[in-house]
């Protein structure tokens, strides 16, 4: 196996030289940089990982911690983030937190602070105050996706401002009996998500000077088949049956729409319907919805924490970074046709 010596002679430059242009620390010109990746391509030389940690004191393996593995949007965010640390040479190490309460409590207190991973990702986790410090006090920087956490650099998304946004648009729309498929209280745990999309929804009503009725609101667990079965609901009595829902995400929605479907109703001609998140099979079914770009979500959270790996600065003036949104406009939303509704 080519060793680091084999590259230093071949690229005529000293082994110190070639560990600090192929590892992105030190000073290093940018043409020695290109001659020695150009030597280690030829000779097929690849970085040790684990003589690179020894040296560095670093794994080169980040942590992202997420609260569901069988969901799409945690699995965009996840694609995104991997990508990202892909490109900077780092690993990623996934700890999926779907067990409940011990499996949360062995991955903060054992598994993340063996120093395995030099940092870590919390993606839609409000963190205690007890598992930021224990992070903070090893050194390992974190990243927060979805909410604010104390002291940490994060990425938010602002729920109640996107559910506004979606209600806006079928109030503009023209419908007055707007229906809302939310979270239930199990999901409520971490930033509070269906509650503040909840809010978002009656803020808008209110503004429009719409009435806030409890039966046009359904809780459902975020999936195709809980969003189908609160649809049914919602849609199954005839008399001031609701013109438009809005679903706090994409996959309820489409679960709306396969309800409408089977209970004889158009969308949008009988039922406008709106989402959130653009998810893959959104535009298969015509769906219009909140883009929130997971993907982008995951990569910029990548580039906050390499920002403190590699500079040594924790910018704590700008702690929470807004996440774009953006109203998709498609075929599954449209102005109330007066001869169909009842």
């Amino acid at each position: 196996m080519t060793g680091i010596n084999e590259v230093a002679l071949s690229a005529g430059v000293s082994a110190a030289t070639v560990s600090r242009a192929l590892s992105g620390r030190g000073s290093v010109s940018a043409t020695t940089r290109d001659r020695v990746v150009a030597a280690a391509e030829e000779l097929g030389y690849v970085v040790s990982s684990s003589a690179s940690g020894l040296a560095t004191g670093r794994t080169r393996n980040v942590g992202v911690v997420i609260p569901f593995l069988n969901r799409w949007f945690f699995s965009a965010v996840i694609e995104g983030a991997e990508s990202a640390l892909l490109e900077q040479g780092y690993d990623l190490t996934l700890y999926n937190l779907g067990g409940g309460a011990d499996e949360r409590r062995s991955v903060f207190e054992h598994f993340l602070l063996r120093k395995r991973v030099d940092a870590v990702i919390a993606v839609s986790l409000e963190l205690t105050a007890g598992e930021t410090t224990r992070l903070l006090e090893l050194g390992k920087p974190i990243v927060g996706v979805g909410g604010p956490l104390a002291g940490v650099r994060t990425l938010s998304l602002d729920d109640t401002e996107l559910a506004r946004l979606a209600t806006d648009h079928l109030i503009a729309l023209g419908h007055q009996r707007i229906a809302h498929i939310g979270g239930d209280i199990e999901l409520d745990m971490d930033f509070h998500l269906p509650t503040n999309r909840r809010i978002g929804y009656e803020h808008a009503l209110v503004t429009a000077d719409l009435p806030v009725e409890e039966r046009y609101f359904h809780a459902a667990d975020f999936t195709l088949k809980g969003g189908y079965h609160a649809a049914k609901q919602l849609l199954g009595v005839p008399r001031d049956r609701p013109t438009a829902i809005f679903a706090a995400s994409d996959e309820m929605a489409i679960g709306a729409i396969l309800a409408a479907r089977d209970l004889g109703l158009e969308v949008p001609g009988d039922v406008s319907i709106i989402g959130v998140d653009d998810h893959e099979l959104s535009d298969f079914f015509g769906l219009t919805t909140i883009a929130q770009y997971p993907a982008l979500q995951g990569r910029l959270a990548v580039e906050l924490l390499m920002d403190e790996l590699h500079t040594n600065r924790r910018d704590t003036e700008n702690l929470n970074v807004s996440i774009p949104y953006d109203l998709v406009v498609r075929s599954s939303t449209a102005r109330p046709d007066p001869r169909r509704q009842a």
